[in-house]
């Protein structure tokens, strides 16, 4: 079986015991800050992925960054995980909580790429827009700014891309020129 189907059913055991358990912000705080340090640091991944690493140092570590202010549930699957050697896919686990958290809470997050900062009233148009191609109540926009688009913006929401920047049309319109209907072919 996949790393990413164990990851999402994982997952999902720890998202239903949270809610049942109602410690579920605490429990998503955990994984949020678990990913975002597998994230920032490649150590972290390379030491939970380690085969030469038995399982309780690696649960030392996870202990180690996770002693103060979380919570006692993310501990425990913590310990579970680690008696069943599956520590490798602990920042996977991490990134398909932080999905099935979203979807439950109904919020969508969408990256939009610009050249420049968004004003508020630019924000707000995309948001309903995202809501509007989502369907779902809330939206987190990612923003980033890559100045190589010359003008206009890039939207990402799932697996949909909106691609409204000026290098874009300038690159369609490159191909049309390309292309001359007019000069006979041989």
């Amino acid at each position: 079986m996949s790393n990413q189907r164990v990851a999402s059913r994982y997952a999902k055991s720890i998202l239903d015991l949270s809610i049942e358990k109602g410690q579920l912000e605490g429990v998503f705080e955990d994984f949020k800050s678990l990913a975002a340090m597998g994230k920032g640091s490649r150590e972290l991944g390379l030491a939970l992925s380690n085969p030469v690493l038995g399982s309780d140092k690696k649960l030392k570590i996870l202990k180690a960054l996770f002693a103060k202010g979380s919570s006692p549930l993310t501990l425990s699957f913590f310990e579970i995980v680690s008696r069943k050697n599956r520590e490798n896919i602990l920042l996977d686990v991490a990134k398909e909580f932080t999905v099935q958290y979203n979807l439950y809470r109904s919020i969508q997050v969408a990256e939009v790429i610009t050249t420049t900062a968004l004003t508020e009233a630019q924000r707000a148009h995309l948001v309903a827009l995202v809501k509007q191609i989502s369907g779902m109540k809330e939206v987190q926009l990612e923003e980033k700014i890559n100045p190589s688009l010359i003008g206009g913006f890039v939207l990402n929401v799932n697996d949909r891309q909106l691609d409204e920047s000026i290098s874009s049309k300038l690159n369609t319109l490159r191909v049309q020129f390309a292309q001359n209907h007019y000069e006979k072919q041989f």
